[in-house]
């Protein structure tokens, strides 16, 4: 019964991944041949395809680049939310089915990452998403945030390191995503922008998409976990046309200049989010 509740794309690529011989039969049992991936002084088996190399991108046809890993979480953490909220969605199209693109969101819930990531699976496509450094030492979160490809941050260190990663990911086609505020607030208004956004959007020339989110802090808002009603409280994520970045990444006014824009086109997207939550 559980295999009810796995997307078709998942067996749909699992399937492309199998080669055929000649005479039309399948060569499964060669092409799902398990390699070892090294955790720790173990050695786990798992298919090629849950590798989160380059190589094991979902081709949906047309332009996702999901992959084995990212498919299984929409198939169980995305299946959970769906139940849990009544997701809504608003502008959708504006999420590019192909190319590198920054994905700036607000900061209202530790869940917001998650919701972002739903809304642009229906896109077909993954998201690496900013997170925490300390995360990635919790176990099971630390693991899934590793095999999903999300990007360490040290907070309040001035992390270069964890930006240059960014600009590398959008640069090579993925779709990055961050909050501009820095810090989960507590929704009534949006925090000041902080400029590392804009310094990516700048190095890259990738569009910046403005997305709003509202309704997540009604369950998980900055104080921590509540059960308060409603017992399935709506939650909607909005997005926003592209914002093209114009001028130079060393250059403080065209830094700044940039994340203006960006959280002006942000609380436009907040307000219709907040309209449809």
């Amino acid at each position: 019964m559980l295999l009810l509740l796995v997307p078709r794309s998942l067996f749909a690529t699992l399937a492309s991944s199998v080669p055929r011989r000649a005479g039309g039969r399948s060569g499964a049992r060669r092409s799902l041949r398990c390699r070892p991936y090294p955790v720790g002084s173990r050695s786990l088996h798992y298919p090629a395809l849950f590798r989160g190399r380059a190589g094991a991108l979902e081709n949906t046809g047309t332009g996702g680049d999901r992959y084995g890993w990212w498919l299984v979480g929409s198939a169980s953490v995305g299946l959970a939310f769906r139940g849990i909220f009544r997701m809504r969605y608003a502008g959708l199209p504006n999420v590019p089915r192909t190319g590198g693109a920054l994905l700036t969101y607000n900061h209202v819930s530790v869940l917001d990452p998650v919701v972002v990531g739903i809304a642009a699976d229906r896109r077909g496509r993954s998201v690496r998403f900013l997170s925490l450094a300390e995360a990635f030492d919790q176990p099971l979160v630390g693991w899934a945030l590793r095999r999903t490809r999300q990007i360490p941050l040290r907070r309040g260190l001035g992390d270069w390191t964890a930006l240059e990663t960014v600009a590398e990911a959008v640069r090579g086609g993925s779709l990055a995503g961050l909050s501009p505020e820095g810090t989960v607030g507590d929704g009534s208004a949006l925090q000041p922008g902080q400029k590392g956004a804009a310094r990516i959007a700048l190095l890259t020339g990738a569009p910046v998409i403005p997305v709003g989110i509202s309704g997540i802090q009604r369950r998980w808002p900055k104080p921590g976990l509540t059960f308060a009603p409603p017992a399935r409280p709506p939650v909607a994520v909005a997005f926003g046309r592209p914002l093209h970045p114009e001028g130079d990444a060393h250059n403080r006014a065209d830094v700044r200049a940039l994340t203006d824009r960006i959280m002006a086109a942000l609380k436009i997207q907040v307000d219709v989010a907040r309209a449809l939550a």
